[in-house]
Protein backbone atom coordinates (compact mmCIF):
# COMPACT_ATOMS: atom_id res chain seq x y z
CA UNK A 1 0.00 0.00 0.00
CA UNK A 2 1.31 3.85 -0.85
CA UNK A 3 2.16 5.68 2.02
CA UNK A 4 -0.11 8.94 2.50
CA UNK A 5 3.47 10.89 1.55
CA UNK A 6 3.21 8.98 -2.40
CA UNK A 7 -0.16 9.64 -2.23
CA UNK A 8 -0.12 13.31 -1.70
CA UNK A 9 2.92 13.77 -4.45
CA UNK A 10 0.72 12.00 -7.21
CA UNK A 11 -1.87 14.34 -5.97
CA UNK A 12 0.42 17.21 -6.31
CA UNK A 13 1.59 16.12 -9.84
CA UNK A 14 -2.18 15.67 -10.95
CA UNK A 15 -2.56 19.37 -10.11
CA UNK A 16 0.36 20.50 -12.04
CA UNK A 17 -0.38 18.91 -14.89
CA UNK A 18 -3.51 20.17 -14.90
CA UNK A 19 -2.63 23.90 -14.24
CA UNK A 20 -0.07 23.11 -17.36
CA UNK A 21 -2.64 21.82 -19.79
CA UNK A 22 -4.56 25.12 -18.97
CA UNK A 23 -1.54 27.72 -19.00
CA UNK A 24 -1.50 26.38 -22.70
CA UNK A 25 -5.29 26.27 -23.42
CA UNK A 26 -5.38 29.45 -22.67
CA UNK A 27 -2.31 30.94 -24.41
CA UNK A 28 -3.39 28.88 -27.71
CA UNK A 29 -6.69 30.55 -27.14
CA UNK A 30 -5.24 34.18 -26.91
CA UNK A 31 -2.97 33.70 -30.07
CA UNK A 32 -6.09 32.61 -31.94
CA UNK A 33 -7.27 35.85 -30.53
CA UNK A 34 -4.56 37.85 -31.45
CA UNK A 35 -4.47 36.56 -35.14
CA UNK A 36 -7.54 37.03 -35.82
CA UNK A 37 -7.68 40.85 -34.40
CA UNK A 38 -5.55 40.89 -37.47
CA UNK A 39 -8.45 40.78 -39.74
CA UNK A 40 -10.81 42.84 -37.95
CA UNK A 41 -9.27 46.62 -38.08
CA UNK A 42 -11.88 48.87 -37.10
CA UNK A 43 -14.06 49.66 -34.14
CA UNK A 44 -17.01 48.50 -32.58
CA UNK A 45 -20.42 50.15 -34.06
CA UNK A 46 -22.28 50.54 -30.62
CA UNK A 47 -23.34 53.96 -30.10
CA UNK A 48 -23.80 56.52 -27.54
CA UNK A 49 -26.56 57.86 -26.12
CA UNK A 50 -26.82 61.39 -26.31
CA UNK A 51 -27.27 62.78 -22.90
CA UNK A 52 -25.27 60.12 -21.36
CA UNK A 53 -22.50 61.58 -23.18
CA UNK A 54 -24.12 65.26 -23.04
CA UNK A 55 -23.80 65.14 -18.85
CA UNK A 56 -20.38 62.97 -19.77
CA UNK A 57 -18.68 66.32 -21.40
CA UNK A 58 -19.82 68.67 -18.74
CA UNK A 59 -16.43 70.45 -17.47
CA UNK A 60 -15.42 70.58 -20.94
CA UNK A 61 -15.08 74.08 -21.86
CA UNK A 62 -16.77 74.64 -24.96
CA UNK A 63 -15.82 77.09 -27.80
CA UNK A 64 -17.83 79.67 -28.38
CA UNK A 65 -18.31 78.93 -31.73
CA UNK A 66 -19.71 75.35 -30.93
CA UNK A 67 -23.12 74.60 -31.05
CA UNK A 68 -25.32 75.38 -27.85
CA UNK A 69 -27.81 72.57 -28.16
CA UNK A 70 -26.63 69.56 -29.36
CA UNK A 71 -29.20 67.71 -28.57
CA UNK A 72 -31.17 68.94 -31.78
CA UNK A 73 -28.46 67.47 -33.69
CA UNK A 74 -29.23 63.94 -35.78
CA UNK A 75 -27.89 60.76 -33.90
CA UNK A 76 -27.31 59.35 -37.09
CA UNK A 77 -25.04 56.38 -38.42
CA UNK A 78 -24.79 55.14 -42.05
CA UNK A 79 -24.19 51.92 -43.47
CA UNK A 80 -20.56 52.61 -43.82
CA UNK A 81 -20.51 52.32 -40.05
CA UNK A 82 -22.35 49.09 -39.76
CA UNK A 83 -20.17 47.44 -42.52
CA UNK A 84 -17.05 48.47 -41.34
CA UNK A 85 -17.45 47.56 -37.81
CA UNK A 86 -17.75 44.29 -35.65
CA UNK A 87 -13.67 45.15 -34.53
CA UNK A 88 -11.74 43.65 -32.39
CA UNK A 89 -14.21 42.64 -29.80
CA UNK A 90 -11.93 39.12 -29.11
CA UNK A 91 -8.68 41.76 -29.22
CA UNK A 92 -9.94 44.53 -26.53
CA UNK A 93 -10.53 41.71 -24.10
CA UNK A 94 -6.18 40.91 -24.20
CA UNK A 95 -5.99 43.98 -21.71
CA UNK A 96 -2.25 42.73 -21.52
CA UNK A 97 -1.78 43.91 -25.17
CA UNK A 98 -2.36 47.90 -24.59
CA UNK A 99 -0.50 48.52 -21.55
CA UNK A 100 3.22 48.23 -21.32
CA UNK A 101 3.49 46.37 -24.58
CA UNK A 102 6.77 47.87 -25.99
CA UNK A 103 4.26 50.55 -27.98
CA UNK A 104 6.25 54.01 -26.67
CA UNK A 105 2.93 56.23 -27.84
CA UNK A 106 -0.03 54.55 -26.20
CA UNK A 107 2.39 53.15 -23.13
CA UNK A 108 2.29 56.99 -22.85
CA UNK A 109 -1.45 57.42 -22.39
CA UNK A 110 -3.31 54.26 -22.93
CA UNK A 111 -2.63 53.07 -19.27
CA UNK A 112 -4.45 55.79 -17.85
CA UNK A 113 -8.22 54.78 -17.68
CA UNK A 114 -9.35 58.50 -16.82
CA UNK A 115 -7.71 58.97 -20.22
CA UNK A 116 -10.66 60.83 -21.76
CA UNK A 117 -10.63 63.54 -18.64
CA UNK A 118 -7.02 64.15 -19.60
CA UNK A 119 -6.88 64.21 -23.43
CA UNK A 120 -4.34 66.68 -23.98
CA UNK A 121 -1.71 64.27 -22.30
CA UNK A 122 -2.02 63.11 -26.05
CA UNK A 123 0.05 65.75 -26.97
CA UNK A 124 3.21 64.69 -24.70
CA UNK A 125 3.29 61.26 -26.38
CA UNK A 126 4.76 61.83 -29.98
CA UNK A 127 7.54 60.07 -31.14
CA UNK A 128 9.94 60.42 -33.93
CA UNK A 129 10.44 63.72 -36.02
CA UNK A 130 7.14 64.99 -35.50
CA UNK A 131 7.12 64.63 -31.63
CA UNK A 132 7.07 68.20 -31.00
CA UNK A 133 3.92 68.41 -32.85
CA UNK A 134 1.64 69.83 -29.64
CA UNK A 135 -1.68 70.62 -32.14
CA UNK A 136 -4.10 72.20 -30.07
CA UNK A 137 -2.86 71.70 -26.56
CA UNK A 138 -2.77 75.45 -25.23
CA UNK A 139 -6.31 75.68 -26.47
CA UNK A 140 -10.02 75.34 -25.29
CA UNK A 141 -11.92 72.41 -26.26
CA UNK A 142 -14.55 72.44 -29.51
CA UNK A 143 -16.83 69.76 -29.57
CA UNK A 144 -18.18 69.01 -33.05
CA UNK A 145 -21.81 68.26 -32.72
CA UNK A 146 -23.00 67.92 -36.45
CA UNK A 147 -21.82 66.11 -39.31
CA UNK A 148 -23.45 67.85 -42.04
CA UNK A 149 -20.94 69.62 -44.17
CA UNK A 150 -23.32 71.94 -46.72
CA UNK A 151 -21.55 74.67 -46.78
CA UNK A 152 -18.19 75.11 -47.41
CA UNK A 153 -17.43 79.32 -47.71
CA UNK A 154 -19.57 79.75 -44.53
CA UNK A 155 -19.53 76.93 -42.56
CA UNK A 156 -22.11 76.28 -39.72
CA UNK A 157 -20.60 76.49 -35.92
CA UNK A 158 -20.84 73.00 -34.61
CA UNK A 159 -19.39 71.00 -37.89
CA UNK A 160 -15.96 70.13 -38.04
CA UNK A 161 -14.96 72.40 -40.93
CA UNK A 162 -16.19 75.10 -38.60
CA UNK A 163 -13.72 74.06 -36.04
CA UNK A 164 -10.41 73.32 -38.42
CA UNK A 165 -10.33 76.67 -39.79
CA UNK A 166 -10.43 79.07 -36.93
CA UNK A 167 -6.92 80.76 -35.83
CA UNK A 168 -6.61 79.98 -32.09
CA UNK A 169 -5.31 76.48 -31.04
CA UNK A 170 -8.17 74.14 -30.66
CA UNK A 171 -8.47 70.38 -29.07
CA UNK A 172 -11.49 69.31 -31.39
CA UNK A 173 -13.64 65.89 -30.07
CA UNK A 174 -16.55 64.61 -30.91
CA UNK A 175 -20.19 64.21 -28.92
CA UNK A 176 -21.07 61.40 -30.67
CA UNK A 177 -20.56 58.51 -34.06
CA UNK A 178 -20.85 60.24 -37.16
CA UNK A 179 -20.36 59.74 -40.64
CA UNK A 180 -19.12 63.13 -42.35
CA UNK A 181 -19.18 63.37 -46.04
CA UNK A 182 -17.23 66.48 -46.70
CA UNK A 183 -18.62 68.31 -50.18
CA UNK A 184 -14.89 69.94 -50.55
CA UNK A 185 -11.06 69.45 -49.18
CA UNK A 186 -10.97 70.12 -45.36
CA UNK A 187 -8.32 72.60 -45.41
CA UNK A 188 -6.85 73.27 -41.73
CA UNK A 189 -5.15 75.99 -39.75
CA UNK A 190 -2.46 75.88 -37.38
CA UNK A 191 -2.29 74.04 -33.83
CA UNK A 192 -5.74 71.75 -34.02
CA UNK A 193 -5.74 68.52 -32.42
CA UNK A 194 -8.21 66.05 -34.23
CA UNK A 195 -9.50 63.42 -31.51
CA UNK A 196 -11.96 61.12 -32.34
CA UNK A 197 -11.23 59.18 -28.97
CA UNK A 198 -15.12 58.10 -27.58
CA UNK A 199 -16.80 58.30 -30.70
CA UNK A 200 -16.74 56.18 -34.26
CA UNK A 201 -15.97 59.11 -36.46
CA UNK A 202 -15.91 58.50 -40.47
CA UNK A 203 -14.62 60.91 -43.35
CA UNK A 204 -16.01 59.07 -45.84
CA UNK A 205 -17.30 58.95 -49.70
CA UNK A 206 -15.78 62.86 -50.75
CA UNK A 207 -13.48 65.08 -49.75
CA UNK A 208 -10.67 64.74 -47.34
CA UNK A 209 -7.94 66.76 -45.34
CA UNK A 210 -5.66 69.16 -46.40
CA UNK A 211 -2.87 69.87 -44.04
CA UNK A 212 -1.30 73.16 -46.68
CA UNK A 213 1.19 75.68 -45.48
CA UNK A 214 0.87 74.98 -41.42
CA UNK A 215 1.98 74.07 -37.98
CA UNK A 216 1.37 71.95 -35.49
CA UNK A 217 -1.19 69.54 -36.09
CA UNK A 218 -2.48 66.07 -34.62
CA UNK A 219 -5.17 63.59 -36.52
CA UNK A 220 -6.15 60.85 -34.09
CA UNK A 221 -8.23 58.02 -34.31
CA UNK A 222 -10.57 58.65 -37.43
CA UNK A 223 -11.40 56.22 -40.64
CA UNK A 224 -11.00 57.86 -43.88
CA UNK A 225 -11.63 56.28 -46.87
CA UNK A 226 -13.00 56.25 -50.34
CA UNK A 227 -11.97 59.89 -50.62
CA UNK A 228 -12.58 61.10 -53.96
CA UNK A 229 -11.38 64.47 -56.44
CA UNK A 230 -13.11 67.40 -55.73
CA UNK A 231 -12.29 71.28 -56.47
CA UNK A 232 -11.74 73.91 -59.03
CA UNK A 233 -14.79 75.76 -56.49
CA UNK A 234 -14.49 77.89 -53.40
CA UNK A 235 -13.43 77.23 -50.09
CA UNK A 236 -12.74 78.96 -46.96
CA UNK A 237 -9.25 78.13 -44.95
CA UNK A 238 -9.84 80.46 -42.06
CA UNK A 239 -12.89 82.89 -40.64
CA UNK A 240 -11.25 85.63 -42.87
CA UNK A 241 -9.86 83.89 -45.82
CA UNK A 242 -11.94 81.76 -48.73
CA UNK A 243 -10.33 81.32 -51.85
CA UNK A 244 -10.47 79.36 -55.28
CA UNK A 245 -9.16 75.49 -54.95
CA UNK A 246 -8.41 73.63 -58.12
CA UNK A 247 -9.03 69.88 -58.06
CA UNK A 248 -7.67 67.94 -55.21
CA UNK A 249 -6.26 64.54 -55.67
CA UNK A 250 -8.35 62.80 -53.19
CA UNK A 251 -5.91 61.90 -51.02
CA UNK A 252 -6.79 60.86 -47.62
CA UNK A 253 -4.41 63.06 -45.85
CA UNK A 254 -2.07 65.44 -47.69
CA UNK A 255 0.62 67.38 -46.04
CA UNK A 256 1.89 70.17 -48.42
CA UNK A 257 4.40 72.67 -47.17
CA UNK A 258 3.72 71.50 -43.35
CA UNK A 259 5.94 71.00 -40.27
CA UNK A 260 5.42 69.54 -36.63
CA UNK A 261 3.08 67.33 -37.93
CA UNK A 262 1.33 64.10 -36.19
CA UNK A 263 -0.99 61.38 -37.65
CA UNK A 264 -1.81 58.48 -34.94
CA UNK A 265 -4.18 55.58 -34.64
CA UNK A 266 -6.26 56.39 -37.60
CA UNK A 267 -7.62 53.87 -39.83
CA UNK A 268 -6.98 54.52 -44.10
CA UNK A 269 -8.31 52.88 -46.93
CA UNK A 270 -9.62 53.06 -50.63
CA UNK A 271 -8.97 56.40 -51.78
CA UNK A 272 -8.67 57.72 -55.34
CA UNK A 273 -4.79 59.34 -54.99
CA UNK A 274 -2.42 58.32 -51.92
CA UNK A 275 -3.43 57.63 -48.42
CA UNK A 276 -0.84 59.83 -46.42
CA UNK A 277 1.56 62.51 -48.85
CA UNK A 278 3.82 64.84 -47.61
CA UNK A 279 5.10 67.06 -50.28
CA UNK A 280 6.37 70.75 -50.89
CA UNK A 281 8.82 71.09 -48.27
CA UNK A 282 7.14 69.87 -45.23
CA UNK A 283 9.23 68.25 -42.60
CA UNK A 284 9.04 66.72 -38.56
CA UNK A 285 6.28 64.28 -39.16
CA UNK A 286 5.42 61.24 -37.75
CA UNK A 287 2.98 59.00 -39.00
CA UNK A 288 2.60 56.19 -36.84
CA UNK A 289 -0.12 52.99 -35.21
CA UNK A 290 -2.11 53.54 -38.47
CA UNK A 291 -3.88 50.91 -40.41
CA UNK A 292 -3.54 50.61 -44.06
CA UNK A 293 -5.01 48.33 -46.17
CA UNK A 294 -7.06 48.07 -49.79
CA UNK A 295 -5.20 50.89 -51.64
CA UNK A 296 -2.80 51.33 -54.57
CA UNK A 297 -0.25 54.21 -53.75
CA UNK A 298 -0.31 53.96 -49.63
CA UNK A 299 1.97 56.70 -49.22
CA UNK A 300 4.08 59.30 -51.25
CA UNK A 301 7.07 61.38 -48.62
CA UNK A 302 8.55 64.16 -51.30
CA UNK A 303 7.31 66.34 -54.30
CA UNK A 304 9.21 64.87 -57.53
CA UNK A 305 12.80 64.38 -58.35
CA UNK A 306 13.71 67.92 -59.50
CA UNK A 307 12.16 69.61 -56.35
CA UNK A 308 14.90 69.73 -54.27
CA UNK A 309 13.83 71.66 -51.23
CA UNK A 310 12.75 68.67 -49.91
CA UNK A 311 16.11 67.52 -48.89
CA UNK A 312 15.61 68.58 -45.75
CA UNK A 313 12.29 66.52 -45.25
CA UNK A 314 12.74 64.21 -42.47
CA UNK A 315 9.69 61.62 -41.69
CA UNK A 316 9.25 58.87 -39.01
CA UNK A 317 7.33 55.55 -39.77
CA UNK A 318 6.03 53.64 -36.78
CA UNK A 319 4.11 51.13 -35.47
CA UNK A 320 2.11 50.92 -38.28
CA UNK A 321 0.40 48.21 -40.05
CA UNK A 322 0.46 47.69 -43.51
CA UNK A 323 -2.47 45.21 -43.78
CA UNK A 324 -4.82 43.94 -46.46
CA UNK A 325 -5.10 44.85 -50.36
CA UNK A 326 -2.22 46.95 -50.05
CA UNK A 327 0.18 47.34 -53.28
CA UNK A 328 2.92 49.61 -53.20
CA UNK A 329 4.70 53.20 -51.68
CA UNK A 330 4.73 51.96 -47.78
CA UNK A 331 6.11 54.63 -48.64
CA UNK A 332 7.93 55.60 -51.72
CA UNK A 333 10.52 58.44 -51.21
CA UNK A 334 12.25 61.06 -52.62
CA UNK A 335 15.81 63.22 -51.21
CA UNK A 336 14.91 63.26 -47.28
CA UNK A 337 15.64 61.06 -44.63
CA UNK A 338 13.16 58.72 -43.55
CA UNK A 339 13.23 56.45 -40.39
CA UNK A 340 10.59 53.11 -40.89
CA UNK A 341 10.89 51.27 -37.26
CA UNK A 342 9.18 48.87 -35.58
CA UNK A 343 6.20 47.88 -38.68
CA UNK A 344 4.31 45.40 -39.39
CA UNK A 345 4.32 44.63 -42.89
CA UNK A 346 2.02 41.68 -44.63
CA UNK A 347 1.16 42.89 -47.83
CA UNK A 348 2.30 44.70 -50.73
CA UNK A 349 1.84 43.38 -54.21
CA UNK A 350 4.46 45.28 -56.37
CA UNK A 351 6.98 46.49 -53.63
CA UNK A 352 6.80 47.84 -49.93
CA UNK A 353 9.74 50.65 -49.49
CA UNK A 354 10.71 52.40 -52.77
CA UNK A 355 12.16 55.98 -53.73
CA UNK A 356 14.20 58.47 -56.24
CA UNK A 357 16.13 60.84 -55.92
CA UNK A 358 18.69 59.88 -53.19
CA UNK A 359 16.88 59.47 -50.13
CA UNK A 360 18.34 58.27 -46.72
CA UNK A 361 16.04 54.80 -46.00
CA UNK A 362 16.54 53.84 -42.46
CA UNK A 363 14.28 50.30 -41.83
CA UNK A 364 14.80 49.26 -38.22
CA UNK A 365 12.85 46.78 -36.45
CA UNK A 366 10.18 45.80 -38.67
CA UNK A 367 8.56 42.52 -39.80
CA UNK A 368 8.50 42.34 -43.66
CA UNK A 369 6.33 39.20 -44.65
CA UNK A 370 6.39 38.44 -48.01
CA UNK A 371 3.15 37.35 -49.61
CA UNK A 372 2.82 38.06 -53.15
CA UNK A 373 6.37 40.29 -54.49
CA UNK A 374 9.35 38.82 -52.38
CA UNK A 375 11.05 42.20 -52.43
CA UNK A 376 11.06 44.43 -50.07
CA UNK A 377 12.36 47.64 -52.10
CA UNK A 378 12.61 49.53 -55.50
CA UNK A 379 14.69 52.37 -56.79
CA UNK A 380 12.04 53.66 -59.20
CA UNK A 381 13.46 54.73 -62.87
CA UNK A 382 17.02 54.97 -61.73
CA UNK A 383 20.14 52.73 -62.95
CA UNK A 384 21.44 50.48 -60.68
CA UNK A 385 24.88 52.41 -61.16
CA UNK A 386 23.35 55.34 -59.75
CA UNK A 387 21.19 53.70 -56.90
CA UNK A 388 24.20 51.78 -55.25
CA UNK A 389 25.50 55.08 -54.09
CA UNK A 390 22.13 55.73 -52.22
CA UNK A 391 22.39 55.35 -48.03
CA UNK A 392 19.13 52.34 -47.84
CA UNK A 393 19.74 49.55 -45.17
CA UNK A 394 18.30 47.28 -43.59
CA UNK A 395 18.97 46.83 -39.52
CA UNK A 396 17.52 44.13 -37.21
CA UNK A 397 14.16 43.60 -39.43
CA UNK A 398 12.61 40.19 -39.91
CA UNK A 399 12.15 38.99 -43.45
CA UNK A 400 9.64 36.28 -43.61
CA UNK A 401 8.26 33.76 -46.26
CA UNK A 402 11.05 34.65 -48.71
CA UNK A 403 10.93 38.27 -48.47
CA UNK A 404 14.52 40.16 -48.87
CA UNK A 405 15.34 43.78 -48.65
CA UNK A 406 18.54 45.20 -51.11
CA UNK A 407 21.11 47.89 -49.16
CA UNK A 408 23.12 49.88 -50.80
CA UNK A 409 25.61 52.99 -50.25
CA UNK A 410 28.26 53.13 -47.98
CA UNK A 411 26.14 53.79 -44.76
CA UNK A 412 27.90 57.29 -44.11
CA UNK A 413 27.04 58.02 -40.43
CA UNK A 414 26.04 60.96 -40.91
CA UNK A 415 23.27 60.52 -43.29
CA UNK A 416 21.98 57.74 -41.22
CA UNK A 417 22.00 60.03 -37.74
CA UNK A 418 19.53 62.39 -39.86
CA UNK A 419 17.47 59.60 -40.41
CA UNK A 420 17.54 58.38 -36.79
CA UNK A 421 14.46 59.48 -34.44
CA UNK A 422 14.56 57.11 -31.80
CA UNK A 423 15.61 53.96 -30.69
CA UNK A 424 13.99 50.84 -32.45
CA UNK A 425 12.38 47.65 -30.35
CA UNK A 426 13.36 44.53 -31.20
CA UNK A 427 11.31 43.26 -34.41
CA UNK A 428 10.28 40.11 -32.87
CA UNK A 429 7.86 42.74 -30.59
CA UNK A 430 6.64 43.90 -33.70
CA UNK A 431 3.76 41.59 -33.43
CA UNK A 432 2.31 43.19 -29.75
CA UNK A 433 3.39 47.00 -30.73
CA UNK A 434 1.25 47.21 -33.72
CA UNK A 435 -1.75 44.73 -32.57
CA UNK A 436 -3.91 47.23 -31.98
CA UNK A 437 -2.78 49.80 -35.04
CA UNK A 438 -6.05 51.93 -36.73
CA UNK A 439 -8.80 53.69 -35.16
CA UNK A 440 -9.25 52.58 -31.57
CA UNK A 441 -12.56 51.41 -29.50
CA UNK A 442 -12.55 53.90 -26.96
CA UNK A 443 -15.03 54.53 -25.41
CA UNK A 444 -15.84 56.82 -22.16
CA UNK A 445 -15.70 55.81 -18.37
CA UNK A 446 -13.59 52.65 -19.93
CA UNK A 447 -10.43 51.54 -20.43
CA UNK A 448 -9.58 52.47 -24.42
CA UNK A 449 -8.39 48.86 -25.87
Amino acid sequence: MASSSQKLTSACFVVLLIFVVCVLTTTKIRNIELSRSRKLKTEDSQSFNSSTIATRLQGIEWNEHAVSDPDKVAHELSALIHMSEQNNIARRKLGFFTCGNGNLIDDCWRCDHNWHKNRKHLADCGIGFGSKAIGGRDGRFYVVTDHTDEDVVNPTPGTLRHAVIQVEPLWIVFKSDMVINLKQELIMNSFKTIDARGANVHIANGACITIQYITNVIIHGLHIHDCKKTGNTKVISSPSQAGWRDLADGDAINIFGSSHIWIDHNSLSNCTDGLVDVVQGSTAITISNNHFTHHDEVMLLGHKDSYTQDKMMQVTIAYNHFGEGLKQRMPRCRHGYFHVVNNDYTHWEMYAIGGSANPTINSQGNRYAALFAKEVTKRVDTEASEWKKWNWRSEGDILVNGAFFIPSGEGASESYAHALSLTPRPASMVDSITSTAGALGCRIDKPCY
